[in-house]
């Protein structure tokens, strides 16, 4: 397992993990912004029981620090703590520490995975088109049980949250596109749009050449987040140089936009992974400075007025939480007048985020009820989000729980509203 950080960006300027931990006061402020308390009631599974232990930990004061492995490992990163906290304390940051301090060793299908994107992405994209295939066939739900048997429960719950199979990548239709070669912008493929969501992609390509004029693609790799969160910092810095370099090569000056707001919000962290390499900091503060959420590029446009389905908008946590994008909402109710419903506690995590919903199901689905609920309450027939793990996670729940509603990537339903001028979208909605 590769080391920590060892140091965090706070809003308090640079910090050891040590001092950003203990800027917890445990007012209990958090508490009640966190799912996992509200879902739980356990003073461990908060923010300021999960910042205490790992400053504990970090002390040694922990007789069996292995006790602190379920504490950490169901905190969601939504990062909805360190909005409520007066010293927006990082803890999102410091509970990964604490993670990454625990484990050993990644989870082997991190491993490879990591390895795929790093050395093999052509390997990785034709690994997926056969696992894809064999979904279309129904193979992983006939071998379900020997799967949880062999302990592959994730990749079980994997197959029923994801509803998406498609037989092309987004990096395949976007090489083949003629682009500009005086670029006002530069699109950079996350890997759920390039992976799963070609659509959402391709529908953010669209609005932006329509509404931000020319651009290109970067042709990037993975931003590195898998990396991050679960497995190896040297394989984040690895894929976050690449991405960097990238853009250098590209055209260091132009805008990068990007559709999944998690993978968006890691982009723009990028100083963060390089506190001890004064070259690669400057470097990655250059290119963190140009990146930019697709929400951002969508918020002061024009859109034609017009009715629609009762529409409302889930914020993705790392859009509200990790970048303080509150915009999409003004832009609907404009756009959508009496048929835009607000959605209360919009800014609360959906239960998906990442692949939390995979390796924490039960907790998860606490959290997704709660979400279903208020969109019920809500009477929303179509639900807005930008991340991808967003797009999954209710995707499932609102099929499982309220199959009246549907969700959409925010992109797709600029590109249609576009597309579409004054006209109703009737059924015309793409379900994810």
């Amino acid at each position: 397992m590769a080391p920590e950080l060892g140091r965090l960006i706070t809003d308090l300027g640079e910090r050891s993990t040590y001092d950003a931990a203990s800027q917890c006061s445990r007012c209990g402020y958090c508490e009640q912004a966190c799912p996992t308390y509200v879902a739980t009631g356990r003073e461990s599974h908060s923010a300021r029981g999960r910042n205490q232990l790992v400053r504990q930990l970090m002390e040694g004061k922990l007789k069996d620090p292995s006790a602190a492995q379920e504490a950490l490992s169901t905190c969601l990163l939504c990062g909805a703590c360190s909005t409520a906290c007066y010293a927006h304390v990082p803890t999102a940051d410091i509970v990964l520490e604490g993670r990454r301090k625990l484990a050993e060793e990644p989870p082997a299908l991190v491993r490879l995975l990591s390895w795929l994107l790093i050395e093999h992405p052509s390997v990785l994209a034709v690994l997926l088109k056969c696992a894809y295939a064999a979904k279309r066939m129904g193979l992983p739900k006939l071998f379900a049980p020997l799967l949880r048997l062999l302990g592959f429960d994730a990749l079980v719950e994997a197959d029923a949250h994801v509803r998406e199979a498609p037989y092309g990548f987004l990096f395949e239709k976007l090489r083949r596109k003629q682009w500009s070669e005086n670029p006002e912008w530069l699109y950079f493929a996350a890997c759920g749009p390039n992976y799963l969501y070609p659509r959402v992609g391709l529908a953010t390509v669209k609005s932006l050449e329509a509404l931000r004029g020319p651009g290109a693609f970067l042709d990037n790799g993975c931003c590195g987040l898998l990396s991050y969160n679960y497995g190896s910092i040297d394989d984040a810095r690895t894929l976050a140089k690449r991405a960097i370099e990238a853009h250098e090569k590209r055209g260091k000056n132009l805008p990068v936009v990007a559709d999944c707001s998690s993978c968006v919000a890691h982009l723009k962290s990028y100083p963060q992974l390089f506190s001890g390499e004064i070259a690669w900091r400057q470097r990655a503060e250059a290119f963190s400075d140009k990146v930019r959420d697709a929400v951002e590029e969508f918020a002061d446009c024009e859109l034609p007025e017009g009715t629609a389905k009762a529409v409302t908008y889930h914020e993705s946590c790392r859009a509200c939480h990790g970048q303080g994008l509150r915009t999409p909402k003004a832009l609907l109710k404009k756009a959508c007048g009496d048929s835009f419903h607000e959605l209360p506690e919009s800014d609360v995590c959906c239960g998906g985020a990442g692949a939390f919903s995979f390796v924490n199901p039960e907790l998860s689905n606490e959290v997704l009820v709660r979400k279903i609920s208020k969109i019920a309450v809500s009477r929303a027939e179509l639900v807005l989000t930008s991340s991808t793990s967003c797009l999954i996670q209710l995707a499932h729940g609102l099929k499982k729980y309220y199959p009246q509603g549907h969700v959409m990537h925010l992109s797709e339903f600029i590109a249609l509203r576009l597309s579409q001028g004054k006209h109703e979208l009737h059924g015309k909605t793409t379900r994810a």
